[in-house]
């Protein structure tokens, strides 16, 4: 039997004989090698792991697919775990996966860490970051160049004449966020002192967080004359705000979102946006799994998707409606 066994598993040269007699043996009997024993005799279980915040956010959900299309092309099975975005969900998932002995982990998580992500992630051998940074995690990490992103919207307001510009972001101290504000910051600076930001919010990329954004910024003394508006969940809420309020998108403010997940030009106005390659981040995540790549940050390119919610600001002497 432990010579059928390694024949099956493929590690022993047969004489061809040899070879026909248990292909004729199996064949008889209907013979189906279980995968659970198979697994276990090779020291692999042929799975990984997807942990991510959640399924409903179209980000994830295209995140998601991606790995799945990618694992399946390597003939490998996934384990999906929704948390939340809660920590405690996380933790419980990590040491989930730990237990049954994955071959790899790709790790997403939405907020910032205390430690306990760090370390819990280390016990996992072959884990990959996707996304966001978990900082003390030394690990593959796989992110869009979250820092060109902010500098390609702050680019194209201030090339649309805008010169008061805010910032409607996420959580401070979470990679993404700290990339998006630097490269944004780093447009208006190269720009001359004539330029400032002169509105910022920081809050969880969310829609309700948008809609406070909003709320913000139609309370704010001076607003700015264009908004850059750190996640495509923000901005559908920021535009909500403003629809209320009878804000015209790009008369009254300009508007650019990152993300261009969902159906951006579907909207009223199309929105002006900052395109992640999702799928490609997905299957190099895998692809880091597979190829057991070394520790380091791969930044993935991003591209400035041009619509119609960036225009020149209105004049000096108009003011926002309500």
């Amino acid at each position: 039997m432990t010579t059928i066994s390694r024949h099956l598993n493929g590690s022993i040269v047969l004489p061809q004989e040899t070879v026909k007699r248990i292909d004729d043996a199996i064949l008889a009997l209907d013979y189906h090698p279980n995968p659970h024993a198979r697994r276990l005799s090779l020291g692999r279980s042929e799975t990984i792991g997807l942990v991510l915040p959640e399924i409903a956010n179209p980000f994830f959900a295209r995140l998601a697919g991606a790995v799945e299309e990618a694992a399946d092309a390597e003939g490998l099975g996934l384990v999906l775990c929704a948390t939340l975005n809660r920590q405690g969900r996380e933790l419980d998932y990590l040491a989930r996966l730990g237990r049954d002995g994955v071959d790899g982990l790709i790790f997403v998580t939405n907020h910032p860490d205390d430690g306990s992500l760090a370390r819990s992630i280390e016990t996992i051998p072959g884990a990959v970051l996707l996304d966001e940074d978990v900082p003390g995690t030394v690990a593959p990490k796989i992110f869009c160049d979250n820092e060109a992103g902010g500098y390609l919207a702050g680019q194209a307001l201030l090339a649309a004449g805008h010169r008061r510009i805010g910032c409607i972001g996420g959580l401070a101290g979470m990679t993404s966020m700290d990339g998006r504000w630097q490269g944004l910051c780093r447009a208006v600076r190269e720009c001359g002192p004539e330029a400032a930001i002169t509105f910022s919010t920081n809050g969880p990329y969310s829609v309700a967080e948008g809609r406070r954004a909003a709320r913000l910024f139609l309370a704010a003394a001076e607003p700015p004359s264009a908004l850059f508006v750190c996640s495509e969940e923000a901005a559908l809420g920021v535009l909500e705000g403003l629809r209320d309020a009878d804000i015209d998108v790009p008369g009254d403010v300009s508007l650019i979102a990152f993300d261009d997940v969902g159906p951006l030009h579907l909207l009223t106005p199309p929105l002006t946006a900052i395109r992640q390659p999702i799928e490609a981040m997905g299957r190099r995540a895998v692809e880091a799994i597979v190829t057991k790549i070394g520790p380091g940050i791969e930044l993935m390119p991003v591209e400035l998707i041009v619509r119609q919610s960036v225009a020149p600001p209105p004049s000096a002497n108009r003011k926002l409606k309500g």
